[in-house]
């Protein structure tokens, strides 16, 4: 499609002047340079590979689950992860559970062809979305196994405009579509593309495990002191800190968890200073640390919320007023509900949290307090949420063995 490339390499032209004064973008082009020599290096011709590809970090982490289960249950396979975005490919360039992680090359035809006669793949995954047609055209061309998972379509998508032609066309590449809901299934059979199976979603695979594992924070569960205790995760920004702060200062008796999106220190000292109890980092703890009149531990390390909230009664989960919520259900799996800001719209599951009654969104402190304090004081209240939360995450789950099962399983 000569036109398809020209709109690529028109907008490539207008990338690498964006890059003069962005740095994400020089990491978009950097990450790219002598592709072809970097794979050739390390890509055998008689390697069997199944290949993964996520537009960045969130895409990555809904596919995470199949791509280490493929990893343990089938490790005649090599894998090889792409990704678009730098904010996938930095973070998960050292990813361990994979052979290679690369940049997806830019969409011409002719980087195309020369991408698939390097990666030669047994077998495709894409996670969610990130639709290429020129490379997907070309892998229909050449009969190859390719599949999408975890993907959800909404009506106002371009698969379902008056110019989606293009890109209807190169669905038919897949030979399975793993959609998460029936909205999406009916969607695409109304296009006439039927190879469509509603799988769910692999992230709750992955928070069960996680849930499952045996983990234990002795510092954690000293400040803990058997109360019960709130869990604010990856909270960012002042509509999510401004509630926080109003509400920790309203319950001086209740205790609070706050792991922040980020690590900044401004942040931090602002909620050091603002509470009227005491306040601890977590770097500056250990198993001796006195907290007998500690209200707030911050948490001021990454990696740990998902384990973390297994020590929580309750949650809050950030992100509500900026870009969107953050992962609701590494909290329901342990069954927290859980309470967050209006941003919510696009995160499937804390729509349905809310619907079954495990989780609330508020705009204001007045909300927040009516919300918390109606769980601190009721136990059928907090009950009846708590069991809504669990339950809800084990009706999701078995994306992972259902997708693995009608692929790689089948195709061996």
């Amino acid at each position: 499609m000569w036109w398809f490339d020209l709109i690529i390499k028109t907008g490539l032209g207008l990338a690498w002047i964006i890059a003069l004064g962005s740095h994400k973008t020089r990491l978009w082009f950097d990450g790219r340079k002598n592709w072809v020599e970097r794979m050739q290096q390390k890509i055998r011709p008689t390697d069997r590979i199944i290949w993964f590809h996520a537009a960045s970090l969130g895409e990555f982490e809904e596919g995470r689950p199949i791509i280490e289960a493929i990893r343990n249950k089938y490790p005649q396979f090599k894998i090889l992860l792409t990704f678009f975005s730098p904010s996938g490919y930095e973070i998960r360039k050292n990813y361990d559970q994979v052979d290679w992680v690369f940049y997806l090359p830019a969409d011409t035809q002719s980087n195309m062809k020369q991408f698939l006669d390097i990666v030669h793949p047994n077998m495709t995954f894409f996670i969610k979305y990130e639709f290429w047609p020129n490379l997907l055209l070309e892998m229909q061309k050449r009969s190859l196994r390719t599949y999408v998972v975890s993907a959800r379509f909404i009506p106002n998508s371009r698969f379902f405009a008056w110019y989606g032609g293009i890109f209807r066309k190169s669905l038919r590449a897949f030979e399975n579509i793993f959609v998460q809901d029936d909205r999406s299934v009916g969607l695409l059979n109304g296009i006439g593309i039927k190879q469509v199976v509603r799988a769910g979603d692999p992230r709750f695979d992955r928070v069960t495990a996680i849930a499952e594992t045996n983990w234990h924070n002795p510092i954690i569960e000293k400040f803990k002191q058997n109360k019960r205790v709130l869990i604010a995760g990856s909270t960012c920004g002042a509509g999510d800190e401004n509630l926080l702060q109003a509400l920790i200062n309203r319950h001086p008796d209740s205790k609070f968890i706050i792991v922040p999106h980020e690590m900044n220190s401004l942040s931090m000292e602002k909620i050091e200073q603002n509470t009227k109890m005491q306040v601890l980092r977590y770097t500056k703890c250990n198993s001796e640390t006195n907290f007998n009149h500690c209200q707030v531990l911050i948490v001021d390390t990454i990696g740990m919320l998902a384990l973390i909230y297994r020590y929580g009664t309750w949650a809050f989960i950030g992100g509500g007023f900026v870009a969107g919520i953050h992962s609701v259900i590494e909290a329901s799996v342990y069954g927290l509900p859980a309470a967050f800001g209006p941003n919510y719209k696009k995160n499937r599951p804390g729509i349905d949290l809310i619907k079954r009654g495990a989780c609330r969104s508020v705009v204001n402190i007045d909300e927040l307090d009516t919300w918390f304090t109606a769980l601190k004081t009721n136990e059928a209240t907090l009950k009846k949420a708590s069991n809504a939360a669990y339950q809800y995450c084990q009706e999701q789950r078995g994306a992972t063995e259902m997708i693995i099962g009608e692929t790689v399983e089948k195709k061996r």
